[in-house]
């Protein structure tokens, strides 16, 4: 519901602030989002923006990428971690022992424990989440390999292809999923939100989609990521809340941090 400033006024840690959080809700009671909802007594929503569709491996064939000439895949979701090995299997392509594995976050990483024998010596993560971080550990690896970039067909981040091409490494983009916006008109029409958070440039042009005539009045917009902050700024809505960044690697920090202050204004 596009948001009025009498609505907004109302909204105040343990005043009835509602906040969405553009992902599926957590499976585990433990999530740190749930334990952030208790401490300062706000409503958290969870209601995903985007849909993955796969594509199918006979359309993945028209790209013309020999998965098993790659030594080194990037993956930066755990979506692109199930996305490249349904793929793989879907071709029958035996994927090497050897391959190493560049992920954007730790916990991306220990996701592959899902599809293979997780080992350092050959998955790599990015220190504090950031494109930067990821890059240093690639950096440190570049040479002698032929990186696979996993990625949605309409969603692959421009800063990680400019910094390969920057920096002369071998590398093909996969298409192995395309997104598209959910229908969350009705959601959004019949509940005021305080805070909107994103992860996804997607899950921004998701937000036009369902609403062409969205209006922030007031709303605190999240983003995380430099992607999607980008985007959010782009399509003319104030960026209020951003992660990463020190001090809040994750977007639950990031919350954190912006309730912390709310509560000292009251």
């Amino acid at each position: 519901m596009v948001k009025n400033e009498a609505s907004k006024s109302g909204g105040a840690v343990n005043n009835g602030m509602r906040i969405l959080i553009t992902q599926p809700r957590p499976e585990s009671e433990k999530s740190p989002y749930f334990e952030l909802g208790r401490k300062y007594g706000v409503t958290l929503d969870f209601q995903p923006f985007i849909q993955l569709e796969p594509i199918p491996a006979k359309e993945f064939r028209k790209q013309k990428i020999e998965i098993p000439a790659h030594t080194a895949v990037i993956l930066t979701s755990r979506n692109a971690i199930d996305h490249f090995f349904r793929t793989c299997e879907e071709m029958r392509v035996s994927v090497s022992q050897d391959t190493k594995y560049f992920c954007i976050t730790e916990a991306v990483a220990l996701y592959l424990q899902k599809f293979i024998l997780y080992r350092k010596r050959k998955v790599f993560y990015g220190a504090d989440g950031s494109n930067k971080s990821l890059f240093d550990v690639i950096n440190k690896h570049k040479i002698n390999e032929k990186f696979l970039y996993v990625c949605s067909e309409n969603q692959q981040d421009s800063e990680i292809t400019g910094w390969l091409k920057t920096n002369n490494c071998q590398f093909s983009l996969a298409f192995m999923y395309r997104t598209v916006s959910s229908d969350v008109k009705d959601l959004l029409t019949r509940t005021d939100y305080d805070v909107m958070c994103f992860f996804t440039p997607s899950g921004v042009k998701s937000l036009f989609d369902n609403l062409p005539a969205f209006q922030q009045n007031g709303t605190v917009i999240g983003a995380f990521g430099s992607n999607t902050a980008r985007a959010v700024e782009e399509s003319g809505l104030a960026l209020g809340i951003k992660a990463p960044q020190p001090g809040a690697p994750s977007m639950v920090a990031a919350l954190d941090q912006f309730l912390s202050a709310e509560l000292k204004k009251k």
